[in-house]
């Protein structure tokens, strides 16, 4: 994965949960690979996390998604000993969770880690202001200091004029803004989100991931987030890593995944997703053909293929896709219309559109060398 364990925010080692009365008889046989169903019928067992390995970097929004049951919030709990693993090894800013005292742990969790939920926890009988430094007031702050912090974190979430209120004199998605505001208050190094918006209706739940978005930007935190929901995985994820039963099967950027899907149960996953919406140019260039004019407009190899549609349209010349000063390929129009029509063919077949695209590398199809042939 590139990252060192004392380069990465988290550091992940072969972990294991094993849930059942013959859990560690389980891990230290070969019958922990069994498949769920067999393991179960055999042992009384469940393994709901499996070997997993991964790196979180510094300042990097990692998602983790998967369907009901693949691991993935007892994976999240894992990370800071709310379920305590079977096996393997946790590291957070290079120190081992798995070792850490009872003191230690209640330290990390206190000040250096913070988690928010699918619900929301906030205390009824006191005020907005008061559970957003309800952290702080664990940590032993003064209440005017603590007070102080409070309120410049509601400004950040947008609940200026809310320090006042109650939970629940507001709607969902401002309670949710209080669990966040919360979070930050304590100014963790990480924090760890399981699932936290699947409550909230759809627009809300936009909304909210907006707003991790530009919180993310404004103070950079590591964030791990835990979703079932494909698009939202796409929409905030650097990278994702997808788990079925329990194991990791995937793990890359959203582009990745959706260009290169490593199994049948990724590319189920990413199937009805718009590719042009996802990948980008350096998905559909190819090197110029001989004589190929290269005095066309230029784009970078990251933008994103739709974004890319209309100066194809305009420009009569191949558009020079640069990696920054380097030539990495040429679009042109043929190109761009083979690309989406072999999208619009995948979707609406269920096919891998590698299959349609000659695997998306920037070949053509024999069609589309005919047609700039004669253009």
């Amino acid at each position: 994965m590139g990252d060192s364990p004392d380069s990465a925010a988290i550091d992940v080692n072969g972990l294991w949960k094993i849930f059942g009365p013959k859990a560690q008889k389980v891990l230290d046989s070969d019958d922990k690979h069994l498949e769920p169903t067999a393991l179960r019928e055999k042992t009384g067992c469940t393994a709901a996390v499996r070997d997993v390995s991964f790196a979180v970097r510094p300042g990097e929004v990692f998602v983790v998604m998967g369907l009901s049951g693949s691991g993935k919030s007892t994976l999240v709990r894992c990370l800071t000993r709310l379920i305590e693993p079977s096996a393997g090894e946790v590291r957070i800013d290079g120190e081992d969770i798995g070792r850490a005292s009872p003191a230690q742990l209640r330290e990390i969790r206190r000040h250096r880690v913070s988690m928010v939920f699918q619900h929301f926890g906030l205390l009824p009988h006191r005020r907005v202001i008061d559970n957003v430094a309800y952290g702080l007031e664990v940590q032993g702050a003064a209440k005017a200091a603590r007070h102080e912090r409070a309120g410049e974190i509601l400004s950040l979430v947008g609940l200026d004029g809310y320090a006042d209120a109650y939970p629940d004199q507001l709607s969902g998605g401002m309670q949710q803004r209080v669990g966040l505001a919360r979070a930050l208050a304590v100014d963790p190094k990480v924090m760890l989100f399981d699932e936290p918006f699947s409550a909230l209706d759809p627009l809300i739940r936009r909304d909210m991931q907006a707003e991790v978005i530009r919180l993310h930007r404004e103070v950079g935190k590591t964030m791990v987030f835990i979703t079932h929901d494909l698009s939202e995985a796409l929409k905030l994820g650097e990278r994702i890593a997808i788990m079925r039963a329990g194991s990791i099967v995937q793990l890359g950027t959203p582009e990745e995944l959706v260009g290169a899907p490593a199994d049948d149960y990724v590319a189920d996953f990413v199937r009805d997703v718009p590719r042009s919406h996802v990948l980008t140019l350096r998905w559909i260039c190819r090197p110029p053909e001989a004589g190929e004019p290269l005095d066309g407009p230029a784009l970078p190899a990251t933008t994103v293929i739709k974004d890319a549609i209309g100066l194809m349209s305009s420009s009569s010349r191949p558009v020079r896709v640069m990696d920054g000063e380097e030539l990495a390929g040429v679009v042109d129009r043929v190109d761009m219309l083979s690309f989406l029509s072999g999208e619009d063919t995948s979707q609406s077949t269920g096919q891998d559109t590698a299959q349609s695209t000659g695997q998306d590398t920037g070949q053509d199809t024999g069609g589309a060398r005919d047609a700039r042939a004669s253009a």
